[in-house]
């Protein structure tokens, strides 16, 4: 039964790749609206000047990219799978080819620039893979479908993603959510406009210094107003977002209303000699794509 079953599932990669490469052909290209529409709302409360001149940009640029579905950015970032799918339905290593085949195609129709870059010898990869690329977080859970989610997260944003541990002297931060305020709030500061503004934050509370980063990235897979199930996390959330905007430091860094998108906080446990404070930022280019499909690949429902 179980010699049956992984030569079955063996056979599916064919299926995987072609659904992949249309997920990663999606992410790439069409901005997702929930996105776009906050981008909209961003544009209109804003004065004439170069901040509302960049949203103009922007918004520009994701309908230019959807309609010759081209890229939205140049840096087509760091490709981030999330799986979700039934105990022993589908390998990973057949995944992984699948989702290996669709990326080297991809980066050939120019659907992903050349972006993988050997860390020891400074050579470009040509394709996209390499040792950690793509990164794939793999989970089993019950059900009859798989659902994927792909985030391309650029190196800009990338660059300014920080982690605090609490207590933090500087910053006058405890151990509680006024510290937590008080670390995300620094990380808006200290980005100004680098992170290609207005971005989304993901903080992650807890955890060690690896799996906190992990859930800060995770948490960008929800959608732009999308709160906590948290009351105390959704009122953080909420507050963040008006404290954020109120610096002043508005798209691209020219000063403005907005400067975030949106906030997202999660939390994850810890041991008690650690309060990690982990903070993800996402670039305006929200590239981040979700497909449910049968457990042979064929898609069902895109999002």
């Amino acid at each position: 039964m179980g010699n049956s079953q992984d030569a079955r599932l063996r056979s599916s990669p064919g299926v995987w790749e072609e659904t992949l490469l249309e997920l990663i052909a999606r992410t790439s290209t069409d901005l997702p609206r929930d996105v776009e529409a906050a981008l909209l709302d961003a544009r209109s409360a804003e004065d004439q000047g170069n901040g509302r001149d960049a949203l103009d940009a922007m918004i520009a640029n994701a309908g230019l990219a959807r309609e010759r579905r081209q890229p939205i950015c140049q840096d087509t970032g760091t490709i981030l799978f999330w799986v979700e799918i039934p105990p022993g339905r589908l390998a990973q290593s057949v995944f992984r080819e699948a989702a290996e085949r669709a990326i080297v195609r991809a980066t050939r129709d120019g659907l992903l620039r050349q972006n993988c870059v050997d860390t020891l010898t400074n050579r470009n990869t040509g394709n996209n893979l390499g040792s950690g690329s793509p990164v794939i977080h793999w989970a089993e859970r019950e059900g009859t479908t798989a659902e994927v989610w792909l985030l391309l997260k650029g190196g800009g944003c990338e660059n300014v993603g920080i982690q605090y541990s609490l207590p933090d002297p500087a910053l006058d931060a405890g151990r509680d959510l006024e510290g937590v305020r008080r670390c995300a709030l620094d990380a808006v500061f200290q980005a100004q406009g680098r992170g290609c503004s207005p971005g989304v934050l993901g903080v992650a509370l807890g955890g060690d210094r690896a799996t906190g980063y992990a859930e800060s990235k995770r948490l960008l897979l929800r959608r732009i107003g999308e709160r906590s199930a948290v009351p105390e996390l959704a009122e953080l959330e909420r507050r963040l977002l008006a404290e954020a905007n109120s610096l002043g430091i508005g798209p691209m860094g020219f000063g403005g209303r907005t400067t975030l998108l949106d906030v997202f906080v999660g939390c994850r446990a810890r041991l008690p000699a650690s309060y990690f404070i982990s903070v993800s930022y996402m670039c305006w280019a929200y590239r981040r794509r979700q497909v449910k499909a049968s457990l042979d690949g064929t898609p069902i429902e895109w999002s």
